[in-house]
């Protein structure tokens, strides 16, 4: 059977990295940019990366993305963009801005360059496009027709955002392990519609065990605004590795309990990556890991104040059956939970958010008593 990886056609990571946007689209021959970023990026930003056009021969526009990836709001760019017929766009902002560019990419048919602020998930590298309805819940996922052509990370810019969004991207990336073997093993497909190639797998493990080595340090370096060595291996891995790894190799069931987790209001309004955080460690309980397995991946997440409670999502009471029903059912209905081996059921997974809360709240209980 034939097997499909997906790749950016460029990656550029490093302190500075912004500034060679121009140099990048010459290389690609482009000649009419767009850049798409929200108001507050704009103010912060958009003086370096304009003068990154202007000092190539190009004509510095933007236009401000309104701050939720809807359809609504992909129109809405579409008409604003085609006024200017530009031949590339750029999406300079966090994981919304980019998802709302990817089909704002699509409906005028010209290539994209991705250009993250935050280092909060690895949607930069990836086709995937996912869509929210204006109450932050996740209604639907499309694609780009390929993966972005140029993917320029910055880390100077990243190691200047809240420390949130660093450890958020190390949520969202520290579940591809668990989620792409699980797709292998129950025969699922990956977002290209075939089976993963090894080498997918093997990115991931790659992924985990680079979080589990330098995620900590990494973190830490970046509440004091600081870029090193184990911040660049960090986001080598949340953003390139993880992105190119999930795509390539497939979700599972942490992914697809964002869809059930979203559906709690006091929970909706969370950070993707911190979704995907507690879903990892439930992904876990429900494959049957070890509890000393889960607890030290666990330990990495409450290490860098990603959420391991329902309590820590914003669920300050115990929830209620109903409450346990529509998460369930609302993961269950989601295409990422049929890969799961063997075939995930409503019991298992309602026995496995109860471990991986009960595995959390031991685990912030032990914190709080040693403080």
């Amino acid at each position: 059977m034939v097997k499909t990886m997906g790749f950016p056609g460029r990656y550029e990571q490093g302190p500075g990295a912004l500034k060679q946007l121009g140099r990048i689209l010459t290389d690609m021959g482009r000649t009419r940019p767009l850049v798409v970023c929200d108001d507050f990026v704009a103010r912060h930003l958009w003086p370096q990366v304009s003068d990154a056009l202007h000092r190539h021969g190009f004509k510095p526009l933007h236009i401000e993305f309104p701050g939720e990836c809807t359809h609504a709001a992909i129109a809405q760019l579409s008409g604003q963009a085609s006024i200017h017929s530009p031949d590339t766009i750029i999406a300079l902002g966090g994981g919304k801005t980019i998802d709302t560019v990817k089909g704002l990419a699509v409906n005028l048919d010209v290539p994209i360059i991705v250009c993250p602020t935050i280092a909060s998930s690895d949607a930069p590298t990836s086709r995937l496009i996912v869509l929210y309805d204006e109450d932050h819940k996740v209604v639907g996922v499309e694609y780009l027709k390929m993966n972005p052509s140029a993917v320029i990370v910055d880390t100077h810019v990243i190691a200047q955002a809240p420390a949130r969004f660093f450890a958020a991207g190390i949520g969202d990336a520290i579940s591809k392990k668990f989620e792409a073997h699980q797709c292998h093993f129950a025969g699922g497909n990956n977002s290209f519609g075939t089976p993963a190639l090894h080498t997918a797998l093997m990115l991931t493990n790659l992924v985990f065990d680079t979080l589990m080595q330098y995620g900590v340090s990494a973190y830490q370096a970046v509440c004091r605004n600081e870029v090193n060595d184990d911040v660049e291996r960090v986001v080598e891995g949340t953003v390139l590795l993880s992105g190119v790894g999930f795509e390539s190799g497939g979700l599972s069931l942490s992914h697809a309990l964002v869809r059930g987790l979203t559906a709690i209001p006091a929970m909706a309004s969370m950070l993707h990556g911190e979704l995907v955080a507690f879903g990892t460690l439930v992904q876990m309980a429900v494959e049957g890991r070890p509890v000393d397995e889960i607890d030290k991946v666990a330990r990495l997440l409450h290490a860098v104040n990603l959420p391991v409670t329902f309590a820590q999502l914003g669920q300050d009471v115990p929830l209620t059956t109903v409450q346990i029903n529509t998460i369930v059912e609302a993961t269950l209905s989601a295409a990422y939970a049929k890969n799961m081996h063997p075939p995930l059921d409503h019991e298992r997974l309602v026995g496995g958010l109860a471990k991986a809360d009960n595995i959390g709240s031991r685990l912030t209980n032990a914190t709080s008593c040693a403080l």
